[in-house]
């Protein structure tokens, strides 16, 4: 499963006390091996891809790929055992047609088949160069991918080829993430999206509650949600679809209760609880500043977005807005707005999925960024530190604020 949630509990905390919850997702739109991914082309061994989420597929031409993912081994005992793999050196390439043989890509745009053209190049080598396995099914992986990728994987995981009876691997890049600009103002990476928030937000929850006398006089339980799938929609066994949190928060809620409490004590633990859903943000492009909303376009190292949407594609509303926003103040923290122009579709998050789910009072926010669903994305590196910031402020300090709003 790849989900995760972790929490704190209050020294105050009462059964019917709500939970404070930051959610993020931790998924990128990427490349996946198909289940027979073994392809040979003009004497190149190549890899069948399958494409995961809304990917900006033209920007992993001319990379330098790799493979990771997760391999089921099996043990000495005969035993199965669940190993994560990444192959760090450069393993793949989508290379790019040379202009001498598409004169007209630079007018007509550049505009990949992604069944036919997104096929990666593993080597050249023949495969009849490598051992063949002991097993002859063609429903073992080996007979599944290329013997040379089987063997690459074996000798990352120290085990036999044999002995590997399933795998699912992305597509990765192998540039390492790193600052950049004349100041170093900017952090270029990988899958900001989502990354940078689900960081900030675990990172905000440990320093948060780190010190003793952290929950001293926390009534609430504080929560952070990790999900995957959010790139595709949600609904699957580890999403945010799913019902992992509120299934977890109801569980804390009646573990801690010192006798029966009923459904009732759950459902007023809901309605007392506050959602903060945290999405990288469509940063203004300076080359393309037309394509916001004139009176939100958020900016670098301005603090986080909150996302409005008056058709619920986002869960804030004018409350959540508000109290999401008074965190912010009482620690002197920027804050933007986001809406998005008329003429154009919103995106959504996992905040309305999650606010729907049982009722919770829902905020969407997230960091400005640039590239989004490129495989290499770009962002403010003092967002990053003002988004910690932000995060932790509303562990330490929304039980307070929260209780001086009085709803008529």
């Amino acid at each position: 499963m790849s989900c995760l949630v972790a929490f704190a509990v209050g020294e105050k905390y009462i059964v019917g006390n709500g939970f404070h919850v930051i959610a993020a997702h931790t998924d990128s739109p990427c490349l996946k091996l198909k289940p027979k991914s073994a392809s040979s082309k003009s004497n190149y061994l190549m890899l069948n891809v399958q494409t995961y989420g809304g990917g900006l597929w033209h920007t992993w031409f001319d990379r330098d790929l790799s493979v990771a993912g997760r391999v089921i081994v099996r043990a000495s005992d005969g035993s199965f055992l669940h190993k994560l793999v990444k192959v760090k050196r450069p393993l793949l390439r989508l290379p790019t047609l040379a202009i001498h043989l598409n004169r007209t890509v630079n007018t007509d745009g550049f505009k990949p088949n992604l069944e036919t053209h997104l096929v990666p190049l593993l080597a050249t080598k023949p495969e009849e160069a490598f051992p063949e396995s002991k097993e002859k099914s063609s429903s073992s992986p080996k007979a599944a991918h290329h013997p040379l990728l089987m063997q690459i994987l074996s000798d990352e995981l120290g085990c036999d080829v044999d002995d590997i009876v399933n795998i699912e691997l992305n597509i990765c890049d192998t540039q390492p993430s790193c600052l950049g600009g004349a100041n170093n103002e900017f952090i270029f990476s990988g899958r900001l999206d989502n990354l940078a928030s689900s960081y900030c937000a675990l990172r905000a929850l440990v320093d948060s509650c780190g010190s003793p006398g952290d929950l001293s006089s926390e009534h609430a339980i504080r929560m952070i949600a990790l999900f995957d799938n959010e790139e595709v929609g949600s609904d699957s066994y580890q999403g945010a679809g799913a019902p992992t949190m509120f299934q977890a928060m109801r569980r804390i809620a009646g573990s801690l209760a010192n006798s029966y409490a009923g459904e009732s004590a759950f459902d007023r633990a809901i309605r007392q609880s506050f959602l903060v859903s945290a999405d990288m943000a469509h940063g203004v492009h300076p080359n393309f500043m037309d394509k916001h909303e004139e009176h939100h376009r958020p900016e670098m190292h301005k603090g986080l977005v909150i996302k409005h949407n008056a058709n619920q594609r986002y869960a804030t509303s004018g409350v959540t807005a508000f109290l999401f926003k008074e965190v912010a103040k009482m620690h002197n923290l920027p804050t933007q707005e986001f809406v998005v122009r008329n003429d154009m579709g919103c995106g959504s998050t996992i905040g309305p999925i999650l606010a729907s789910g049982v009722g919770i009072r829902t905020v969407d926010c997230g960091i400005a960024q640039l590239s989004m669903h490129s495989v290499r994305e770009v962002c403010g590196k003092e967002d990053i530190d003002i988004a910690y910031k932000h995060f932790k402020a509303f562990y330490q300090t929304f039980s307070s604020i929260d209780r001086k709003l009085i709803v008529d």
